[in-house]
């Protein structure tokens, strides 16, 4: 099992982490420290919450590091590596944003435009009052946190959509909800005339050099697949429902995540209209309590602390409607704040952030979905870390 350090170097020592997985490190001090600050916050949540293998990776200054621990899966003994694909869960929102944001900037839609402007079956009903960015920023008026159980299949889907009735004025309250930014991303796709599965697989996911993450893991890398495992400790995967893809369907290695957190941080070196749609991903549309909501993203002030994050990233914030600020003009893409995403499948939990200003990011990836608070504590604990890196822009 090795640890990927990935600027130009080289894999150089072994050395033992936990419960049996090793690592290759770079033979410096930094990496060292590096190496003890990931161990020490991802020890005591793998002990406490039974995860069976977590993949993490860090960027600190464009270096990226990738630490693996523990199984894929506990029935086969498979080891975590650094091509280990992990469920993303709800951080898939992350990527159905950019598309959409990619969407607009081809022309082929406007946020302002009314939702049932690109699916003809839901002319007549609430939608044509919701704006395509009411459903990206979940502020349409009330949309739930998931489809009902009976809700099967697209006749049933689109009836579903056809019959609900907004709770709220749009763009009064913010309830998280996948079949809103499903929606999004589904009329996003449509707008261009192709499939999402195929947009994303075809077109988003190569133009930012990702290449081993998927909708639909492909046959040959199946081998590479994680289970996940849920309280019942059975091997578990995702299933299809209703706008699984746009909501929380993308499956990716740690290694391919941290450089979607380094395109975010640095588009630089990507075509114009995706450095574009990315930028526009960080646009601030809503502040609720201390978090901006952005398109996919969740954005806060830094520095900012612990509790902050643990807040916004609470179930008070994820199951209830709250209450939302609508911010006019909508704020710019800052450096200065730390940008996260929460995400959970029924095996599979993970959290990702990252701070533009100090060029410092965290992946964190597991097979187990375990309690979201003991993820930002840990993500928390290494990026104060990475701040205080040599060569990062932080205070020592």
């Amino acid at each position: 099992m090795r640890n990927l350090f990935l600027p130009t170097l080289g894999m150089i020592a072994v050395a033992s982490l936990f419960h049996g997985t090793s690592v290759y490190a770079a033979d410096n001090s930094e990496q060292a420290r590096l190496e003890r600050a990931v161990t020490d916050a991802i020890r005591p949540a793998m002990k406490e919450n039974d995860i069976p293998g977590m993949a993490i990776a860090v960027t600190v200054q464009g270096k990226r590091y990738v630490f693996n621990y523990g199984v894929a899966s506990k029935e086969s003994g498979q080891k975590v590596t650094e091509d280990t694909i992990f469920e993303l869960g709800s951080i898939s929102k992350t990527f159905t944003a950019t598309l959409a944001s990619y969407a607009q900037l081809r022309g082929t839609l406007s946020f302002s435009d009314k939702a049932s402007k690109y699916l003809p079956a839901l002319a007549g009903s609430s939608f044509d009052n919701i704006s395509l960015l009411d459903l990206g920023t979940y502020t349409a008026g009330g949309l739930p946190l998931q489809f009902p159980d009976d809700v099967t299949g697209q006749d049933k889907m689109i009836a579903y959509y056809r019959n609900w009735r907004p709770a709220y004025a749009a763009g009064t309250h913010r309830l998280y909800s996948n079949p809103s930014i499903g929606l999004f991303g589904h009329l996003a796709a449509a707008s261009m005339g192709e499939p999402f599965d195929d947009l994303m697989e075809g077109k988003i996911f190569p133009a930012l050099g990702l290449t081993h993450t998927y909708i639909r893991v492909p046959q040959d890398q199946m081998g590479n697949y994680a289970y996940g495992y849920a309280k019942s400790n059975k091997p578990i995967r995702v299933g299809p429902g209703p706008m699984d893809s746009e909501a929380y369907g993308v499956k990716t290695t740690a290694a391919d995540m941290i450089r979607f957190l380094e395109a975010n941080m640095d588009s630089s070196k990507l075509d114009e209209t995706l450095q574009g749609a990315i930028a526009a991903t960080h646009t601030g549309y809503y502040r609720i309590g201390d978090m901006t909501q952005g398109l996919g993203w969740e954005m806060y002030a830094y520095p900012t602390s612990l509790e902050r994050l643990q807040a916004g990233n609470s179930n008070e914030m994820s199951r209830n409607p709250n209450p939302a600020s609508k911010l006019i003009p909508p704020q710019p893409p800052r450096k200065d704040v730390l940008i996260n995403k929460t995400g959970s499948t029924n095996g599979f939990g993970a959290y990702v952030a990252f701070v533009p200003a100090r060029g410092i990011g965290i992946v964190i990836l597991a097979n187990r979905n375990y309690p979201i608070p003991a993820r930002v504590k840990a993500a928390y604990r290494i990026l104060t870390a990475l701040n205080k890196e040599p060569g990062s822009t932080g205070t020592r």
